[in-house]
């Protein structure tokens, strides 16, 4: 059995507040292979905060333990920060929620996807040119060379994200971080984004950490979730299996999503006590 690609174990996470630090993470521990791990919660479940932890990218005021961060046999928790560089974005990539906050409002397009490859690898910048258009192409942008001297604002949103995810593919990575990767696309977008990602992931055999508060995407594009609610792990189950979840905050979330032939003549929402109201 091949050893996993990354190792979390007792996460937390907190940070000052009036009374005291407020832990917001707490104890949140995984194993990663090359596989798609989906993480599920409501807003403030902790779970953007998770993976933001991976890639050591919290600062002060927030405070972060763990007991074993480890990836690829390397332990994430003696690197330097100059060698953690050279781990983020090469070996394990992130795409944001919303690209209008993400990309850099005064680079092109072009510019920005060639720096995420320029930071990490030596190459002619003739390779640099062809690898970035052959990139936008595989994200199926049209027109690659027009696109590539746009700059952010020029783009759709739907576009904007696919850049995202060709700056963060560019460099080949092991994991890609997707934290609510199509939450400001309309729907149509939404499932093409998520094709090529998924498409994107087996052509390259990474690994996939998929963040998101849906429960039906999840289990669309996923083979294993983890549940959080209050900064814990709550549940963890196969996607196919999540009709079969036992946890009642699990049950709950799945039981607030409305749905096509709906019957019900109320639509439950989560009671925080004891999981489904009316």
């Amino acid at each position: 059995m091949m050893p996993p690609l990354l190792e979390l174990k007792n996460l937390r996470v907190s940070f000052p507040g009036p009374r005291g630090p407020v832990e917001v993470v707490s104890g949140v521990s995984f194993d990663l292979g090359r596989e798609r791990l989906g993480i599920v919660g409501e807003s403030g479940s902790g779970k953007s905060l998770t993976g933001r932890s991976i890639l050591r990218l919290l600062r002060p005021p927030a405070k972060v333990s763990v007991d074993r961060l480890r990836f690829d046999g390397a332990d994430l928790l003696a690197m330097s920060e100059r060698e953690m560089r050279q781990v983020r974005g090469a070996r394990i990539s992130m795409v944001m929620q919303d690209p209008r906050y993400s990309l850099n409002p005064v680079m092109t397009v072009g510019d920005q996807i060639a720096e995420a490859l320029k930071v990490h690898e030596r190459i002619p910048r003739r390779e640099v040119r062809e690898r970035v258009m052959d990139m936008l192409d595989k994200v199926r942008i049209h027109d690659p060379e027009r696109v590539m001297k746009l700059y952010p604002h020029e783009v759709s949103g739907g576009m904007g994200q696919r850049v995202m995810i060709a700056m963060m593919l560019i460099p080949k990575p092991d994991i890609l971080i997707a934290d609510e990767p199509t939450s400001a696309l309309d729907v149509s977008v939404q499932a093409q984004v998520l094709d090529l990602i998924e498409e994107m992931i087996a052509e390259y055999g990474m690994g996939l950490i998929l963040i998101s508060h849906d429960l039906d995407l999840v289990a669309r594009y996923c083979d294993r979730v983890l549940v959080m609610n209050q900064g814990e792990v709550v549940e963890e189950l196969e996607a196919g299996g999540l009709h079969r979840a036992q946890h009642p905050y699990t049950r709950a979330l799945l039981e607030s999503v409305p749905r096509i032939d709906e019957t019900r003549k109320v639509l439950p929402v989560m009671d925080r006590g004891a999981g489904v109201g009316t």
